[in-house]
C-alpha cells in the first residue's frame, strides 16, 4: 500500500477521499487554488501545496503543476476524485511517465470511453445495447443535421468528451436545430476543450440507471448493483438512490453483466460507472449512454447498501492487490443521496454565491460537505456544496430520515436548494417510485412556489426591532427615523422585501419582545422576538419556534427554519440600489448571476429586436443567454468576452427607439 497519496481535487471530494487515507494511515497531500486557500480540504491534509489562481486552467487543470506538486511531496500515487483531471488521458499518461500510480483505470479505457461516439462502438461490439443514433466523427453542422433526419425527431444532442449534461440538448423540431447545434458547440468547447457533437434518439419518460463496477489489475470484474439517478435538473443529477424501484432482480442481474462486459471491453480497471438508458413505461428495454471511468458523485449510496468504501477499494486496485472487495457483494436496506447546491431553484437552477454566514450540518446521517462557516462560495467552480445521505431498512424509512435531516440543517448567507429538496422529496411520485428525467421540469414551478409565510414576516419585523433597540446598531436609540421611539406606542411603518415574494408593509409598534403587527392593512397581532445564543425565538398566534438567522454586510437579514430559508431586507435599501443600477437608462439588461461573459453578439449602437440573443455568461459551468427585452438600440455595452461580472451587473442597455428615429444608429 502507498504511504503518501495526493488528492488532486477540492471541496467535498477531496475531504472525503482523504478521511479513508488517514483511516488506512495514508500521508495524504491536498492541492488548492487561490480561492481556496482556507477550504476545509487544505485543513483536512497532513500537507497541502499551491497550484496557483483561482482560475481552474491555471491551477486545477494543471497537469504539470500537479504533478510537480506529488514529486515535491513525495507522493508514490495520485487520486483525481471527479471532475477536473479524473478523466483526462494526458494526466493518467503524465502520472505513469512520472513513475506516479494514477488511481483509476489505464489512459486507453479512458480514451476509449471518453470519446461517446467511440464508447458507443466500444461497448456494441461486446453486445451491449446502444441507444439509436450517430456513430461517426467529426460530424460537421451539415452531417449533425442529415443525422437528425435519419434518426427524427426529437432527438438529443451530446458532446462527445465529457460529460455532467453539459452542453447537451433536446431538439423537437427542425427550426430549432441550428440554434441548438450552435449553442451545444459552444457550451462543449468551453467546457471540455472538444466541440464535437453526436445525436441520440430522444427517448421519452426515461429513467436514468447506472451500474457501479470494480475491475483489479488481474482480470476480475464484478458489479454492486445500480443506483437510480432520475432526478436531474438541467441533466445534472440531484438526487440519487440505491437500490432502483424500478427494477426486478432479473433485471439488476442482466444490466450487471452488461456494465461488467463493458468494462471488459475497453480494460477497464478500478471502480466505473456504466450508465443506461431505461424506458421508464419498459423497463426490459435499456440502453448504455456512456461509461464514468472515475468515482461518481453518487457513489455514497452504493457504499451504504453495500458496505464497501469505494475510495479504500480504488486505492486497493492501484496497489495491485487481488479481488480487493467482499467476496459476497449483497445489499441491504436502501440509500439516498442529495446534492446540496449553491443556487436559485425559482429562478432556473441559476448559480449563487456569497460568504457562509451560519453553518449547521445534520449528525443523525451521513454528511459528505466541502464548506465552512465563513467561506466564500465564488462562480469559479462546480456549485455543489455538499451532499447528505441517509439509509434505511427499506426506501420510506432512508426517505423520512433524509427528509429530516434536511430540515435540520441550516445554511445562510446565499440562496441554496434545500427547501426544493424537500419540496421534491414529498412529492406523491417521488415517494412512490414512479421517477423520470423530466419529473422536475414538469413540476418545477410547483416545487419553487411558496406562499410566504407570515411566521417569516414577524421574525423579520422582530429583527428589525432588535436593531433599533440599545446594543444594536443605531448609535442614538432615541434618534430613529419614522417617528418610532422607544418607550412610545406609536405605529412605525417598513416595507419588507423577502427574495421571490412581492413586498410586504408591516406597521409596528412596542418592543421586541412585545410587538404588535399589522400585515398589508391586516387586523393587529401580538408577537415576541428574542435572541438566543444561536439565533431567535419567536413566538407568533400561540407557537413559538427557534429560528437560526445572520444579516450580511450589505443588511439583508437571512432567517432559516426547517432547512428553508428567507433573506429579508427593507424596501428602501432595495429602491436606492435599483435607481443606481438604472439611472439614465432606458432598459437595462443585467447579469443574473456572478460569472464570466463568454459571448457579446452585439455592438455599441447596433438595432436589436426582443429575443433576439445579446449576451452569454457563464458562471459554475453553467451558460445563461441574455435576451433583448424589446426592440430598440444597443447602448452603454459595458460585456466584454472573459470579463467577470458581479450578479445585478449591468452589462448594456438596450434603449427603446422614439418614434422618427431613423438614424439607423
Amino acid at each position: 500500500m502507498f504511504s503518501t497519496v495526493l488528492v488532486a481535487n477540492r471541496g467535498e471530494i477531496a475531504v472525503r477521499v482523504i478521511r479513508t487515507l488517514r483511516a488506512l494511515g495514508i500521508r495524504s497531500v491536498a492541492v488548492y487554488s487561490d480561492a481556496d486557500a482556507g477550504a476545509p480540504h487544505v485543513a483536512a491534509a497532513d500537507v497541502a501545496v499551491r497550484l496557483g489562481p483561482a482560475a481552474a486552467s491555471e491551477s486545477y487543470l494543471a497537469i504539470d503543476t500537479v504533478i510537480e506538486a506529488a514529486k515535491a511531496t513525495g507522493a508514490e500515487a495520485i487520486h483525481p476524485g471527479y471532475g477536473f483531471l479524473s478523466e483526462n488521458t494526458a494526466f493518467a499518461a503524465a502520472c505513469e511517465a512520472a513513475g506516479i500510480v494514477f488511481v483509476g483505470p489505464p489512459s486507453s479505457a479512458i480514451e476509449a470511453m471518453g470519446d461517446k461516439i467511440r464508447a458507443k462502438q466500444t461497448v456494441a461490439k461486446a453486445g451491449v445495447p446502444v441507444v439509436p443514433g450517430s456513430d461517426g466523427v467529426g460530424l460537421s453542422d451539415a452531417d449533425l443535421a442529415l443525422a437528425v433526419e435519419q434518426v427524427g425527431f426529437p432527438v438529443l444532442l451530446k458532446p462527445s468528451a465529457g460529460g455532467g449534461g453539459k452542453g447537451m440538448r433536446e431538439v423537437h423540431r427542425a427550426e430549432d436545430l441550428t440554434d441548438a447545434i450552435a449553442s451545444a458547440r459552444r457550451e462543449a468547447r468551453g467546457s471540455f476543450g472538444d466541440d464535437t457533437l453526436l445525436v441520440e434518439r430522444l427517448i421519452t419518460t426515461p429513467r436514468h440507471i447506472e451500474i457501479q463496477v470494480l475491475a483489479d489489475t488481474h482480470g476480475n470484474v464484478v458489479h454492486l448493483g445500480e443506483r437510480e439517478c432520475s432526478l436531474q435538473r438541467r441533466h445534472q443529477k440531484i438526487v440519487e438512490e440505491a437500490p432502483s424501484p424500478l427494477l426486478t432482480p432479473a433485471q439488476r442481474e442482466a444490466m450487471g453483466q452488461a456494465a461488467c462486459e463493458a468494462a471488459r471491453a475497453c480494460g477497464y480497471v478500478g471502480a466505473g460507472t456504466v450508465e443506461f438508458i431505461v424506458a421508464g413505461d419498459r423497463p426490459d428495454q435499456w440502453f448504455f449512454m456512456e461509461m464514468n471511468t472515475r468515482l461518481q458523485v453518487e457513489h455514497p449510496v452504493t457504499e451504504e447498501v453495500y458496505g464497501v468504501d469505494l475510495v479504500e477499494a480504488q486505492l486497493r486496485v492501484a496497489a495491485g492487490e487481488t479481488a480487493p472487495w467482499p467476496a459476497e457483494l449483497t445489499p441491504r436496506g436502501h440509500a439516498i443521496e442529495v446534492r446540496l447546491y449553491a443556487e436559485d431553484p425559482a429562478s432556473g437552477f441559476l448559480p449563487t454565491g456569497g460568504r457562509i454566514l451560519a453553518l449547521r450540518e445534520p449528525r443523525s446521517v451521513r454528511v459528505d460537505s466541502g464548506v465552512a462557516e465563513g467561506g466564500v462560495v465564488g462562480s469559479d467552480y462546480d456549485p455543489m456544496l455538499s451532499k447528505i445521505i441517509a439509509s434505511g431498512t427499506d426506501r420510506a424509512e432512508a426517505l423520512r430520515k433524509l427528509d429530516a435531516a434536511l430540515g435540520e440543517t441550516v445554511l445562510l448567507g446565499l440562496g441554496t436548494n434545500i427547501g426544493f429538496l424537500r419540496a421534491l422529496l414529498a412529492d406523491p411520485d417521488v415517494r412512490a417510485g414512479d421517477l423520470d428525467t423530466g419529473l422536475v421540469g414538469r413540476r418545477l414551478e410547483a416545487l419553487t412556489t411558496h406562499d410566504l409565510p407570515a411566521d417569516v414576516v414577524g421574525v423579520a419585523t422582530g429583527l428589525a426591532l432588535l436593531d433599533l433597540e440599545p446594543g444594536g446598531p443605531v448609535t442614538d436609540p432615541f434618534d430613529i427615523p419614522g417617528g418610532w421611539r422607544i418607550g412610545e406606542a406609536a405605529w412605525t411603518t417598513r416595507r419588507l422585501v423577502v427574495a421571490g415574494h412581492e413586498p410586504v408593509e408591516v406597521r409596528s409598534r412596542g418592543r421586541a419582545a412585545d410587538a404588535e403587527l399589522s400585515v398589508d392593512g391586516g387586523e393587529p397581532f401580538r408577537t415576541s422576538t428574542r435572541l438566543t445564543g444561536t439565533g431567535v425565538t419567536h413566538s407568533q398566534a400561540g407557537v413559538t419556534r427557534e429560528y437560526a438567522i445572520a444579516r450580511d454586510e450589505s443588511g439583508v437579514h437571512w432567517i432559516g427554519r426547517d432547512g428553508l430559508v428567507w433573506a429579508v431586507r427593507e424596501q428602501e435599501a432595495l429602491e436606492a440600489a435599483a435607481e443606481e443600477a438604472a439611472a439614465g437608462a432606458g432598459g437595462p439588461v443585467l447579469s443574473p448571476m456572478p460569472g464570466t461573459v463568454t459571448v457579446v453578439e452585439v455592438t455599441e449602437g447596433q438595432q436589436v429586436t426582443a429575443g433576439q440573443t445579446l449576451v452569454v455568461v457563464e458562471a459554475m459551468k453553467m451558460e445563461h443567454v441574455l435576451t433583448a427585452p424589446v426592440d430598440g438600440t444597443v447602448r452603454e455595452l459595458r460585456a466584454r468576452p472573459g470579463g467577470t461580472v458581479a450578479k445585478d451587473a449591468v452589462l448594456l442597455v438596450v434603449e427603446v427607439d422614439t418614434e422618427g428615429d431613423t438614424d439607423g444608429s
